[in-house]
């Protein structure tokens, strides 16, 4: 909006400007005439009071109904006269949209005609400086398809009025777009780049072809995108879980230092929400700027379903549980970290290769909400069948696993999922957005929450209500790209049902398969097994965060973690913020930053050794 005017509406005034000189030709010698008697200036009031002057209402009236009659007359005409056209069109356009100059001096008998066909692709351009929201959308195809109605009635009857030139712009129509399809082939666009992998050997810039599609006015970047628009190394890996799903583990690389940090998202989240707040609030670039080597996580459960089977079905793909993202992915992405770490280090620093220790780095992990529990799962089901979990620290925030203190709506969930979950399984295996139509509509409809605040205001306020008033940003959460057209990250309905277990029982445990046969298959007992009671073989420093405006997972259940780690003799620490349930990881919190910041710098002590009486307990029951 510049000076009253919104850039849309400026932009419709250009692109009728340009339809009126187009059309100079066609005026008669009266009229240019007229024109320079009355010269039309919009700063002269005059002028046109002077213009207007000159008809009589009698004249008006006749002229107004003359061009009615003239118009119903022209219609079936004019219609007959557009179907060669638009038959033409539509088959070069087909081939190609994108002009192509071959050189800078083109015939000048053609150059009206690539103003009439290059009218959509100067639209297109125009309009995706910026994202639009489905409002927007609307609003500019309703006044270009009204504009491009009276731009055909208009040229309709100028070809009915002059036959012969219109044969001859027909037959230059088909030459030139005869000559244009020889240049270009496809309708997307390649070009040649200076480009460089991060994390080979040898990155060195080399010449690439890389291909830009229209990206249909949607923000659909990546966290790569985010990481290297904003001047930061990054490094992608791909890890496959011994079950088959192939995870990607990002990386902000660091490659000699011997500090690192993994982080883990939540529930219906990416990697994306470590880095969306820029270089100064997000975790993921503090602690890189520290001197960390950052890898961010990715749980299983994307739309794209990406697996070693390519033929998985749907139903397969989604049929986890929580217990596979704390058994399988972040095991999987841990010893992914370990293996790099170790093989970079003794490369880059050769004495390494005489330490006895086998790990020569520190890893601490943050993790939020969800990933919370899945990386207390892993740490105890590591320590369980005595294997080194390779972490010197845990930071927590707002961690689940315990959720018997909710909101009404949560238990309403909680009951409907226990009550109708062996119904719908089968026929819900997850939470998505299913077709890349809705996909692009939500992306759309959150730029229109942006767009318009009282819009905005009144779905986060209908948001907030939902999850029992917790006063996250929810309307910046779903503007986010990772929620786009292409992918977006989904929850399994076992996850769900996992959850709805939690609370049910208030107990932080793995999952319930339903009978005590299953159960004892899996855990060796007929009751999954309890994690809280194992709270004791966790053997580093765990901090643990709350949000004294968090309503998803209210502060006393992160302080039920920590009761419990205390009376199990852990090393635990608690603090508290005035923070909603998302505000750790999509909002700039500098004061939080900077605590979890001076948790990663302190020492880590000795791990303390295993229980040797729960370690024979724990194998007579076969885990």
């Amino acid at each position: 909006m510049e000076n009253g005017v919104s850039s849309f509406n400026q932009f419709i005034y250009e692109l009728s400007v340009d339809s009126d000189t187009s059309s100079v030709d066609y005026s008669s010698a009266e009229e240019d005439s007229d024109r320079n008697i009355y010269p039309a200036s919009p700063s002269s009031q005059s002028s046109r009071v002077s213009g207007a002057s000159t008809y009589t209402k009698y004249d008006r009236h006749r002229t107004g109904w003359i061009r009615c009659i003239f118009f119903w007359i022209l219609l079936p005409a004019k219609f007959l006269m557009g179907i060669p056209v638009y038959l033409y069109r539509f088959l070069f356009n087909r081939v190609s949209k994108a002009p192509a100059l071959s050189g800078s001096h083109q015939h000048s008998g053609l150059h009206s005609i690539k103003r009439v066909f290059t009218l959509r692709d100067q639209i297109v351009h125009r309009t995706t400086d910026r994202r639009r929201g489905v409002i927007e959308d609307l609003h500019l195809a309703i006044e270009i398809f009204i504009e491009a109605i009276f731009d055909v009635v208009h040229k309709a009857a100028h070809f009915i009025l002059s036959p012969s030139e219109a044969f001859r712009k027909l037959f230059r129509w088909v030459l030139y777009y005869i000559g244009r399809t020889k240049e270009n082939h496809g309708n997307v666009v390649e070009v040649s780049v200076t480009t460089d992998t991060l994390g080979e050997n040898d990155p060195a810039p080399a010449e690439q072809n890389v291909t830009f599609y229209q990206s249909l006015n949607t923000d659909a970047r990546t966290c790569q995108d985010v990481i290297t628009e904003l001047g930061y190394p990054y490094e992608a890996i791909h890890v496959v879980t011994a079950d088959g799903y192939v995870l990607l583990l990002e990386r902000i690389p660091r490659r000699d230092a011997r500090k690192a940090v993994y982080l883990q998202h939540g529930v219906f989240d990416s990697s994306m929400g470590w880095v969306s707040n820029g270089v100064v609030g997000s975790p993921a670039f503090a602690a890189f700027d520290q001197g960390y080597d950052v890898f961010l996580g990715n749980f299983r459960g994307l739309v794209s379903r990406e697996h070693a089977d390519k033929n998985i079905s749907s139903r397969r793909y989604w049929q986890y549980s929580i217990n596979e993202h704390g058994t399988e992915d972040i095991p999987a992405m841990i010893e992914k970290i370990h293996q790099v770490k170790t093989s970079e280090l003794k490369l880059s620093q050769p004495s390494l290769q005489e330490e006895s220790d086998d790990q020569p780095y520190k890893l601490c992990a943050i993790c939020h909400s969800l990933g919370g529990a899945a990386i207390l799962m892993y740490v105890i089901t590591r320590r369980i069948e005595e294997k080194p979990h390779r972490l010197s620290r845990l930071i927590l925030l707002s961690p689940a696993g315990f959720h018997q203190d909710s909101t009404f709506v949560f238990t309403v969930v909680e009951y409907f999922f226990l009550m109708f979950g062996p119904i719908l399984a089968p026929f819900v295996p997850a939470f998505y957005i299913p077709t890349r139509f809705f996909r692009m509509l939500l992306n759309k409809l959150a730029r229109d929450f942006h767009n318009y605040p009282a819009v905005g205001g009144l779905v986060q306020t209908l948001m907030s209500y939902v999850v029992g008033g917790d006063s996250s940003n929810w309307i910046g959460v779903l503007g986010l790209p990772h929620y786009n057209m292409n992918d977006m990250p989904g929850v399994s309905f076992q996850v769900a049902l996992h959850l709805a277990q939690m609370k049910h029982t208030g107990k932080f445990r793995m999952y319930d398969y339903g009978s005590a046969s299953a159960n004892m298959e899996v855990y060796g007992s007929p009751e999954p097994l309890d994690l809280g009671e194992h709270y004791g073989l966790i053997d580093i420093p765990v901090d643990l965060v709350a949000g004294q405006k968090d309503k998803v997972i209210r502060p006393s259940m992160v302080r039920k973690h920590y009761k419990v780690m205390k009376n199990s003799g852990v090393d635990v620490s608690y603090n508290e913020f005035e923070y909603a349930h998302l505000d750790f990881t999509f909002s700039h919190r500098e004061e939080l930053l900077t605590y979890v910041m001076s948790r990663l710098l302190l020492v880590e002590p000795t791990p303390k050794p295993p229980s040797s009486q729960k370690a024979l307990r724990l194998k007579k029951k076969g885990l």
